[in-house]
C-alpha cells in the first residue's frame, strides 16, 4: 500500500497534465499523482521524462527496455516493473525475452551485447557501484560514446524512478498480468522466479 496519497486538491495545470497521462495509459500514473504535492518535483519529472521520450536514441528500443526492466527488478520496484513491462511489450519486446531478464546471464534469448549491458546496469545500480574500466571499454567499443552515455543515463534514471517509488510505497497498478510484473528472485513451483513478498500486477 502506498505510504502517501495524491493531494486532494491540485492546481488546474497539474490536473491537466495528469489528464494527459490518463488519456495515454487509461489511468493516472500514481508516481506523477503523488509528485503533485510538490510543484517543482512534479514539473521537473514531467519535463525530464517528456524530453527522454522525444529525444533521438542511439540504443535499440529492445536494449533500452531490457536495461530499464533489469534495474527495476534489482531495486524491487513493483510499479516500475509493471509499467515498464507494459511499455516494453507495446514496443515489441516479447514476454519470453522480458522474463529472461532476472536470470539473464544464463539465457539463450539474450544477445552477448544485451548481457553486457545488463551486467553494467547491475554494477552501476550496486551500492557502492562496482563498474570497472573493462566494462566501460567493452561497451564503448560496441555502442560508441554516445550510446554509452545514453545507457548510463538510462540506468541512472531508472534508479531514480525505482527508488522514488519504492520509498513512497507505490505498487503495481495492473498494467500487465501477474506473471509478467511479479518481482523475480526465488524459484517458484512452476520454475518461474518470484521473490518473497512480491506483488502481482
Amino acid at each position: 500500500m502506498a505510504r502517501i496519497s495524491p493531494p486532494s486538491r491540485i492546481t488546474p495545470l497539474r490536473r491537466a497534465a495528469l489528464a494527459v497521462t490518463r488519456r495515454l495509459y487509461g489511468r493516472a500514473l500514481e508516481p506523477s499523482a503523488v509528485a503533485a504535492h510538490h510543484g517543482g518535483v512534479f514539473w521537473t519529472g514531467l519535463v525530464h521524462e517528456s524530453l527522454v521520450l522525444a529525444s533521438p536514441h542511439r540504443l535499440p528500443a529492445s536494449l533500452r527496455d531490457l536495461v530499464t526492466h533489469r534495474v527495476a527488478v534489482v531495486i524491487g520496484c513493483p510499479w516500475c516493473i509493471d509499467f515498464g513491462a507494459m511499455l516494453a511489450l507495446r514496443a515489441g519486446l516479447t514476454v519470453e525475452r522480458l522474463m529472461a531478464v532476472p536470470d539473464y546471464a544464463a539465457s539463450p534469448l539474450l544477445t552477448p551485447l544485451e548481457k553486457r549491458a545488463l551486467a553494467y546496469a547491475d554494477a552501476l545500480t550496486a551500492t557502492p557501484p562496482t563498474v570497472d574500466d573493462a566494462q566501460v571499454e567493452a561497451l564503448r567499443g560496441e555502442l560508441g560514446e554516445a550510446g554509452l552515455v545514453e545507457l548510463t543515463h538510462l540506468v541512472a534514471l531508472e534508479n531514480h524512478r525505482s527508488r522514488f517509488n519504492h520509498g513512497l510505497g507505490l505498487t503495481a497498478q495492473g498494467f500487465t498480468d501477474a506473471a509478467v510484473c511479479a518481482l523475480p528472485g526465488a524459484a517458484a513451483d512452476d520454475g518461474a522466479s518470484v521473490a518473497p513478498g512480491s506483488q502481482p500486477g
